[in-house]
């Protein structure tokens, strides 16, 4: 189940990067903290895939979501 989460944090954490570079590339900056969000993103989904021994397909991406919240909801 960690390998679950690092993949949700994972995408999550990229999802959130965009809007930053987006913002960065407007305001005329450099986008290093979303640089640093997009590292840290694809360090932790690739930590995921090494973890999970069957290894993830895109169709096994909204059950892992759907299994990682319901696991910490309850």
């Amino acid at each position: 189940m960690q390998a679950d989460l690092f993949l949700v944090i994972g995408c999550v954490v990229g999802l959130l990067a965009v809007p930053a570079i987006l913002s960065a590339f407007t305001h005329g900056h450099a986008p290093r903290a979303a640089a640093i969000m997009v590292l840290i993103s694809g360090g932790l989904i690739a930590a995921a895939v090494m973890q999970n021994p069957k290894g993830y397909t895109v169709e096994d991406v909204p059950r892992v979501f759907a299994r990682v919240i319901n696991r910490y909801v309850q």
